[in-house]
Formats: structure tokens, sequence, C-alpha cells
């Protein structure tokens, strides 16, 4: 029997970087992880600094590193709007571990860098969409 499916968009000011179909999409928002299937009672929320995973119907994965924004589900819809989104063929990892190293040197001098803290998130969080371990 063929999964249900339900339609996705992800969008960020600079472009739509997903819009089809999806058996199942996860991601985190402010009060936790969430997995959205067809018919999920309607949801809005805020999402953290994470992977968004996209479940398609032939069981290949789409995933984003999402850096603030909205999730919206009506049961039929799901939409994610993001202040700052990238696939996961989009990360340029190297960029992304010297961001990182540069946030947490500039945390080992000031542990209350708003600013520092908030860098190494991202970097973290377009490191794990990559596949790459610290």
């Amino acid at each position: 029997m063929a999964a249900e499916v339900f339609e996705v968009q992800l969008v960020s000011p600079e472009a739509i970087l997903f819009e089809g179909s999806a058996e199942m999409v996860v991601c985190r928002a402010l009060d936790g992880d969430i997995a959205f299937l067809k018919d999920h009672v309607p949801y809005l929320g805020v999402l953290d600094d994470d992977a968004v995973r996209i479940i398609q119907p032939d069981d290949t994965q789409t995933a984003a590193a999402v850096h603030g924004g909205f999730v919206q589900m009506n049961g039929e819809k799901l939409v994610v709007l993001s202040d700052l989104a990238e696939l996961e063929s989009d990360i340029d990892v190297p960029r992304a571990e010297t961001a990182k190293q540069t946030a947490e040197a500039a945390l080992a001098t000031d542990p209350d860098d708003t600013e520092a803290q908030a860098a190494l998130a991202r970097a973290e969080t377009r490191l794990k969409v990559a596949g790459v371990t610290s």
C-alpha cells in the first residue's frame, strides 16, 4: 500500500528550496522535535536552529540546515518559512568548520558573546546536516 503524502514547501528569503510531496517531515521547533505526517493536526511553531528532513515517497531524503523561522501545517500542506536555510548539497563544509572554530575562539575569550553563540549554532547545524561529526 502506498504511503499517504502531503505537499511541502521549504522557503527562505532567497528562494523556494524545496517544493513537492513528502511522506514525513521532521524538524525542531523551540518546544522540541516534531514529525509531520499527512492529516497532522494544524500546527504553527517557531523553528530552532537545526535540520529539517523531508522524507519523500520514493524513500529519498532532502535535508536542509534551517536557522530560525516558522513551520505551519494544515493537515494537507506543510510550509517551512526560514530566515536562513541551506540544502545539504549547498553547504560549504570547510567554511562551516572555519566558522565553528572562529566562534569557539570568540567564546573562549567571552562566553557571553551572543553573536559568537549564534554563529556557533549555525555552523554546528550546517555540519550536522552535511554529515560531519565533530
